[in-house]
């Protein structure tokens, strides 16, 4: 009987499963942003953002991965905050926050009303 020469089997089969697996795994993570983005160094790290050092921390925390280390938007025109402003005013910038909507979830559950407070006034700014 001659066995298949194409299809690993026994130890090797399982080491190649796991390997497609790990890699595909890290290529999701990267493809989604994780909590980087932006230009960065040798190091990797996202392009500083101005602003309340607290806010910019909530802004890495919660928002980079859907639009970016420069605010450039990573999920299409409507995740570009770098004009935000000029498009909703902070009272319509909180209440997306807080209740997301279209492919934004909601951070009304997540975040306490005064980091969405913060969040909308930086925001607002940019225009």
């Amino acid at each position: 009987m001659q066995k298949d020469p194409i299809i690993p089997r026994g130890p090797r089969r399982a080491k190649t499963a796991s390997f497609i697996l790990l890699a595909a795994f890290a290529l999701s993570l990267t493809a989604c942003g994780g909590s980087g983005g932006g230009k960065g160094g040798a190091s990797g790290s996202p392009a500083p953002l101005d602003g309340p050092k607290d806010t910019v921390a909530l802004y890495r925390n919660n928002c980079i991965s859907c639009h970016g280390g420069e605010l450039q938007g990573k999920m299409g025109p409507d995740s570009d905050l770098r004009q935000v402003g000029a498009r909703l005013d902070q009272d319509q910038i909180r209440r997306q926050i807080a209740e997301g909507g279209s492919l934004m979830p909601a951070f009304g559950q997540r975040l306490k009303t005064e980091e969405i407070d913060a969040l909308a006034a930086w925001l607002a700014a940019r225009k």
